[in-house]
C-alpha cells in the first residue's frame, strides 16, 4: 500500500439525474423518479445513506451507480457531469 497523497481520477460513469425547477410538474416528476427515497419535511429532501439531504431550487437529484440518489447543487453539477447521449 502506498503512503502519502496521491491523485485519482473518478471513474467514467453514466448516471440518471433530473433537475428540480420547484413547479407542480417537476414535483411530479422529482416523486415518480426518487420513489421512496422522497422524504417532505416542509421541504423535498431525498433520503441518503448519510440521512437526509435537502433538495434546494435547481438542484440536480442524481441516481448513482449502486441506485443511491442524492442532490447535487446546479453549479458542482455542469461542472461534473456532461450529456451522455
Amino acid at each position: 500500500m502506498k503512503t502519502g497523497p496521491m491523485k485519482y481520477r473518478k471513474r467514467p460513469v453514466v448516471i440518471t439525474a433530473m433537475q428540480w425547477d420547484g413547479s407542480a410538474r417537476s414535483s411530479q416528476q422529482l416523486q415518480k423518479f426518487v420513489g421512496a427515497a422522497l422524504v417532505h419535511h416542509g421541504f423535498y429532501a431525498v433520503h441518503t445513506l448519510e440521512g437526509d439531504m435537502k433538495i434546494s431550487l435547481n438542484d440536480w437529484v442524481v441516481r448513482g451507480v449502486s441506485g443511491e440518489f442524492y442532490p447535487v447543487r446546479d453549479d458542482i453539477f455542469l461542472l461534473t457531469y456532461e450529456a451522455a447521449e
